[in-house]
């Protein structure tokens, strides 16, 4: 089937009730089998599920009855149901739990081979087990060796062998270890469920002169939305009328508000703090910056980083290997050596229970859903696992100069003319500036209408000078305006001594010197600086505290002011005079992990090219969501070494979460060699290992900024 046609039949669906990973993977494959479906992808982190092709509701419900689980789709809310305690969710399992109490009481005062005892066993096992084994026996007709296979095989064959009471035990055990999951798992989509929720469900708008209160679903681009003092504004739009201090916390992470007026932008889920205001909408619900994050974050968190790779991989011949060994400590000893059936087939049992890879399946998607969902809250978004690794693994970080170090609002600083009065010297540069769109433009510009110039200079046949600057005819000869060397080289003029040292005095003060003049002569020279932003001595500081080896200025500017600039941040080597491509060579010649952080526009293909492309995300602009591996959504420098921090964080918690398992796994395997395995020890061990690995995980959750 063609893209067109797989994309035009997509559906998503949010899902509820998922208790394990293993479980996750079960649906998928049930919807899959469904007959108008051609194809389904389960996002376990996001718990939704992607169907290609036609499939109803009631279908996939229907397809997740093993599991019990709600369907509904993504962009429907969710409905309120009554809240249920904890006694009415685990009703089951405590119920079983007092029946295995009462057995054991009951074995201890009539001993374990007594009917009574052994139904209050069996009344447990089928209590608390009947989902468990409905899909474990299904697994075992189709052949499919999962974890609830192995326990539904080890818990018969310890009823086979009148272990009735360890057969009890460890249904409820194992019960429990999948409510435990459940809920671990549900604290780590909390971040990202949090987000969903900020934005309200229905606004107060006015249409056709009529003001009414309607969902949001419902609210159309050009409606007015009627925001008053303390509300959250529900839509993506433009202040119409009035002006506020707006909340950004949820879009930038940034906890101090923002002034705005008319014209400005603001964004769905954040906070009119002050004003009354009018926003004329621009996006539909499903369009606005917050739902693009929700949708990129929940992407994300499917995205299978290299280590979880690994463990699918690991996995994928684990599970049978370790039926192989069961199958093998059940039937070796009594064949070879004489020893007795019950106590190895028990032993075999136990491996089966131990065996589970429970622990190792949930060690890396639970880092990782944890760690991007609360980069989310903290205004960082991370578009996959895989570039959380990245980051965590970063020699060097490359730096844009303009826009990203600088504020991007360049401003003259000096003015020297040497032929004419000033006043109409800079009135000639300012009306051929006009006329470019170059940032520095706009900086002579701004400066012309400061001076109150309003000579208006008559411009004919304005050129551009790629690279070098602009020219234009002005009262009959051709003026110039650019860099010194559209003089040196294009022009072929030497410069006079006063006026060379001019130039390098100001570039060695870190700013850009516009010369203006005619073929023949320089009229006039202009000394522009963009300011570094105030956070960025601090930044690169706290980069170099967490081993980055070099921090990296690309930029297009002069030499001698790319070094100032830098000398003034603290980093450590400076390209300067770099053309776009040349930019991309430096990041791709680079020996070693390299990030590259820009605007997203102008430094794509280096972006692209970097181990790890971090874009400034300018308040959740479009550009900056969907160009980078990494997103700043509030141009805060200062989100870098906290996005490194997590990173590395969520990477060592992964290796600890997987090397504890396989550890936690080779420890009781090695108690069968003396006869020591219980299933008790068994069970303990996978369902300990499996809690222990997720509370690894969800300490991520406190790693804010």
């Amino acid at each position: 089937m063609s893209e067109a046609a797989r994309d035009d039949s997509r559906n998503e669906y949010r899902v509820e009730g998922f208790s394990c990973a293993g479980c996750a993977k079960t649906f998928e494959n049930n919807v899959k089998s469904l007959e108008g479906v051609t194809d389904a992808q389960v996002n376990f982190g996001a718990s939704k599920i992607t169907v290609y092709g036609n499939a109803s509701v009631q279908q996939l419900e229907k397809a997740g009855e093993f599991e019990k689980l709600s369907v509904r789709p993504a962009h429907q809310a969710k409905a309120s149901t009554p809240k249920v305690s904890f006694w009415q969710k685990y009703a089951k399992e405590m119920v079983a739990s007092l029946l295995v109490i009462m057995g054991y009481i009951s074995a201890s005062l009539r001993g374990e081979d007594n009917a009574g005892t052994i139904a209050f066993f069996i009344v447990s096992i089928v209590v608390a087990g009947i989902p468990l084994f409905r899909t474990g026996l299904r697994n075992l007709l189709k052949l499919e060796f999962d974890m609830r296979t192995l326990m539904t095989i080890a818990i018969i064959g310890a009823a086979i062998i009148g272990e009735w009471g360890e057969a009890a035990v460890v249904v409820i055990l194992f019960a429990i270890s999948e409510a435990l999951e459940s809920y671990s798992m549900g604290k780590a989509r909390s971040s990202i469920q949090s987000l969903m929720d900020i934005a309200p469900n229905e606004a107060l708008i006015r249409r056709n002169g009529k003001e009414e209160t309607i969902p949001v679903e419902d609210i159309q681009i050009n409606d007015t939305l009627l925001i008053k003092p303390g509300q959250k504004i529900a839509m993506d739009g433009v202040i119409a009328k009035g002006s506020s201090y707006i909340q950004e916390a949820a879009i930038t992470g940034e906890s101090v508000p923002r002034e705005k007026t008319i014209g400005d932008d603001v964004f769905a889920g954040t906070l009119n703090t002050e004003g009354y205001v009018e926003v004329t909408v621009t996006k539909t619900v499903e369009d606005t910056t917050l739902a693009k994050i929700i949708h990129l974050v929940e992407e994300a968190q499917a995205e299978r980083a290299p280590s979880q790779q690994f463990v699918d991989r690991f996995a994928k011949y684990y599970t049978p290997a370790i039926m192989a060994a069961a199958l093998l400590v059940a039937v070796l000893p009594p064949l070879v050596a004489g020893a007795s059936w019950s106590e190895w087939v028990y032993q075999g049992l136990a491996v089966l229970v131990v065996g589970c890879p429970c622990a190792l399946v949930i060690s890396t998607p639970v880092a990782i859903v944890t760690a991007i969902g609360s980069a989310a809250k903290n205004g960082v978004l991370i578009k996959g696992g895989i570039h959380l690794e990245e980051a965590a693994k970063l020699d060097a970080i490359a730096f844009d100069k303009t826009g990203t170090l600088t504020k991007g609002m360049p401003e003259v600083t000096d003015v020297e003319t040497f032929q004419q009065e000033e006043a109409r010297t800079f009135a000639a540069i300012a009306a051929i500036e006009s006329m470019s769109q170059h940032p520095l433009a706009k900086a002579i510009t701004n400066k012309a209408k400061a001076m109150n110039i309003n000579d208006s200079v008559s411009i004919e046949n304005f050129t551009s000078i790629t690279g070098k600057g602009v020219k234009g005819d002005v009262d009959g000869s051709t003026f110039y305006v650019g860099s010194p060397s559209l003089f040196t080289d294009h022009l072929s003029m030497t410069l006079e001594t006063s006026i060379s040292s001019r130039i390098q005095e100001w570039q060695k003060d870190g700013k850009t010197v516009i010369a203006a003049g005619t073929n023949e002569s320089i009229h006039a020279l202009i000394a522009i600086r963009d300011q570094l932003r105030e956070s960025v001595p601090g930044v690169i500081r706290a980069l170099h505290k967490l081993n980055i080896k070099d921090t990296i200025m690309l930029t297009g500017d002069h030499t001698n002011t790319a070094k100032a600039l830098a000398k003034e941040a603290g980093i450590t080597t400076v390209e300067a005079e770099l053309l776009p491509d040349e930019k991309l060579n430096h990041i791709k010649s680079y020996n070693g992990n390299i990030a590259m952080i820009g605007d997203g526009i102008n430094d794509a293909p280096a972006l692209a090219s970097a181990s790890v492309g971090i874009a400034m995300g300018g308040s959740g602009t479009d550009t900056a969501l969907e160009t980078a591996d990494i997103a700043l959504m509030a141009d805060d420098l200062e989100k870098v070494p906290y996005t490194i921090g997590i990173s590395r964080k969520a990477f060592q918690i992964i290796k600890q979460n997987i090397s504890f398992s396989l550890i936690v796994k080779a420890i009781a395997l090695l108690l069968v060699i003396p006869g020591w395995l219980t299933l008790w020890i068994a069970i303990f061990a996978d369902m300990g290992a499996t809690l222990l690995v997720t509370l690894n995980g969800l300490r991520l959750l406190r790693n804010k900024q």
